[in-house]
């Protein structure tokens, strides 16, 4: 017995229920539409009424090395383009820096500002997502050269070219000033050194001035003193010398007068004195022996003794008291130390006066232009842009229509199960 059986075409059936499906979206094109334009609407609406948003953008880049050549002459201050596009670069970052450029301009953010609300609290907010820094790598870019990119998103209302360009110069202007600032506070440092210096090296050669002066005065000190004694010495010595000679006279003087010698005489004089003498006749005496004193004569001795007692001084009689009193007088004055007393610019006689003074000339008279002075190159100013970033008005609306198309599609499509279920239960 063969029982039949139900065979189902099952590709058949699909297609019986899709074009069941697009016939009932067909139906239902209403619906479908109504939302399609009901989301375009809000779309369009919110294209419309939404605060636009625009973009400007600036880009800074190394000056020639030679723009620097000057600050770099000076010696003191070295910077290079590179370095001087990275302090400009971190200074665009900075938030202190930034929240002193609308301080200082506060009417950039007035619009923003709601009553009573601080610039500060305006500005937290605007900076959120206001500025965006890129620096430029060439090694990673197909720039040339090393940059700096600095944009600015801001609501239509705010003049962010304004804003743009003179947070730039603002920026620019500071770093000059600090530069300029440090330049000067190096010129003070430098110079104030080499005074210390120079007054240093003159207290230096004053104490040697004085030593050497002192030392000098001191060795002729001595000397004198030394000289002043054998002068001293010598005079004693010649005193005592003519004490003696005039006792050698009063013992010769008694002795000649007991002998009866008034003239000067020889002892064989004294011998013959008493025998008669016929004829002319010379006596001549050799004798090794010396004479005694008394021999020359009371007269002589007595004239001797007086001449003695009556001299005052005895430095005529040595040679030597001339040369003491002529060395005395020499020292009397020291002319190298009277020299070194009147010296008046004691600089002159310094050794690195010349170096140092000409240090300091250098420093005195070392003046950069700074408002000639290029730290960085502005190579693309900020300009009005040509249409706002936000909203895009054709991509919201685009969005809106396929939304909305989706939405009523789905609504349609549950519309039409949920009236198929009702009508199975039947």
């Amino acid at each position: 017995m063969n029982i039949p059986v139900n065979t189902i075409d099952t590709p058949r059936q699909e297609v019986v229920e899709v074009k069941e499906l697009i016939g009932s979206l067909w139906d239902q094109r209403a619906i479908i539409l109504l939302f399609t334009a009901l989301t375009v609407t809000a779309a369009i609406a919110y294209a419309l009424l939404a605060t636009p948003e625009y973009e400007v953008e600036t880009t800074v880049r190394p000056v020639p090395l030679a723009d620097l050549d000057e600050l770099n002459e000076s010696g003191l201050y070295k910077l290079l383009p590179k370095d001087a596009l990275n302090i400009v670069g971190s200074s665009m970052q900075s938030y202190d820096v930034r929240l002193k450029f609308f301080q200082a301009n506060p009417q950039y953010l007035a619009p923003l500002q709601a009553p009573g609300q601080s610039i500060e609290s305006a500005f937290e907010t605007f900076n959120e997502k206001a500025f965006s820094l890129e620096k430029i790598d060439p090694k990673k870019s197909s720039s040339l050269s090393e940059a700096v990119g600095l944009s600015l998103r801001y609501p239509q209302g705010i003049d962010g070219v304004g804003i743009l360009r003179d947070f730039t110069d603002f920026v620019v202007k500071g770093e000059k000033e600090k530069v300029a600032s440090n330049l000067k506070t190096l010129i003070a440092n430098r110079i104030d050194q080499a005074e210390k210096k120079l007054e240093s090296k003159k207290s230096a050669y004053e104490a040697e001035k004085d030593s050497k002066i002192a030392h000098l005065l001191e060795k002729d000190q001595l000397k004198k003193q030394v000289l002043q004694d054998e002068l001293k010495a010598l005079r004693q010595q010649l005193q005592s010398r003519r004490q003696n000679r005039i006792k050698e006279l009063d013992e010769a003087i008694v002795i000649a007068k007991k002998l009866g010698i008034v003239k000067p005489t020889t002892p064989s004089a004294l011998g013959d004195g008493e025998q008669a003498h016929q004829g002319n006749m010379i006596r001549t005496e050799v004798n090794n022996q010396k004479i005694p004193l008394y021999f020359l004569g009371q007269a002589a001795l007595e004239a001797e003794r007086a001449t003695l007692v009556a001299r005052h001084s005895d430095d005529f009689t040595e040679p030597r008291i001339d040369e003491i009193q002529k060395e005395l007088s020499l020292l009397a004055t020291n002319r190298e130390a009277a020299l070194l007393k009147e010296r008046n610019h004691p600089e002159l006689f310094l050794k690195d006066f010349a170096d140092i003074s000409g240090e300091l000339t250098h420093l005195k008279q070392l003046n950069v232009n700074f408002d000639q002075l290029k730290l960085v190159n502005i190579d693309k100013d900020a300009t009005e842009p040509q249409a706002p970033i936000k909203p895009k008005k054709a991509l919201i609306v685009g969005f809106g229509l396929i939304f909305g198309f989706m939405l009523g599609l789905g609504v349609a499509i549950i519309r039409r199960a949920v009236l198929s279920l009702h009508s199975s239960r039947r």
